[in-house]
């Protein structure tokens, strides 16, 4: 009986600690993805607001604030093609979201998040904002450079992101070797 005690206890013991690793990854994942996704949406709101279409407001340099609705991907590429540019972004998220949880760096984690909250901050506004059908919203652009396309908060954060998840997996992998 004494073992069957000392079984169960070792088991559990291991099991919570599944648990507490598991519930760290998804913090260390979700909270930038919220981040960025938070950011995204409310400069978007903002944008939507408060800009008028074929109207730039200057801020500095060639940095300006020009509101597009972009139904393609990036730099507008395939705007016949919005509800499957969805789907496959929505099932990026999914594939993001095991490859993360798969992940034991923190930081790798993080940059998960950041282009995880990239991709959902463009598939919000394809579900939420008014467009053609189900995953035909228009994702909301307002960054301009005026010498490269027009891009939002949630673009950045996939262009830092992404690359950055790439680095730190590259440099894993050779930590190993």
């Amino acid at each position: 009986m004494l073992l069957l005690n000392h079984l169960q206890v070792t088991n559990d013991s291991a099991i919570t600690q599944r648990v507490e690793i598991m519930n760290e990854k998804v913090k260390y994942l979700l909270v930038p993805t919220c981040i960025v996704i938070l950011v995204d949406q409310v400069t978007k709101s903002l944008a939507v607001a408060k800009l008028e279409p074929n109207e730039p407001i200057m801020l500095v340099w060639t940095l300006q604030l020009n509101i597009i609705r972009n139904s393609g991907a990036s730099f507008s590429l395939g705007s016949n093609l919005t509800p499957y540019i969805a789907s496959v972004a929505i099932l990026a998220s999914i594939g993001i979201t095991y490859l993360a949880l798969l992940e034991s760096n923190r930081m790798t984690l993080s940059f998960y998040g950041i282009v995880l909250g990239g991709v959902l901050g463009n598939v919000i506004d394809r579900i939420a904002r008014t467009g053609d059908g189900f995953l035909g919203g228009k994702v909301v652009d307002f960054i301009d450079l005026q010498w490269w396309p027009i891009f939002n908060f949630a673009d950045v954060a996939l262009v830092v992101g992404l690359p950055t998840v790439m680095f730190l997996r590259y440099r894993e992998e050779k930590s190993y070797v």
